[in-house]
């Protein structure tokens, strides 16, 4: 975990995600929801910069929750996409 950086942090996650729609066929494109906890609502600036080079346009629907998350990260992020 990248300590008290929230662009990197998002960026891995981001990764991440891309690796997970990828295997399961899918990609960014056929995201219709997600959900992003932030451990500080004063990242969102950083997380959104990152989230937004994802979506570059038509973005899924998004909710956006502060809360403790678990292993001290600074952003989690879940989403659903069609297959």
């Amino acid at each position: 975990m990248i300590e008290d950086d929230i662009t990197r942090q998002t960026e891995l996650v981001m990764q991440s995600i891309k690796a997970i729609l990828e295997e399961a066929g899918t990609s960014f494109d056929r995201v219709v929801k997600t959900t992003v906890f932030l451990a500080d609502r004063n990242d969102f600036a950083g997380m959104n910069k990152v989230f937004g080079q994802y979506f570059p346009k038509d973005p899924p629907a998004r909710s956006t929750i502060e809360a403790r998350l678990m292993i001290d990260a600074r952003v989690e992020i879940e989403l659903i996409a069609l297959a």
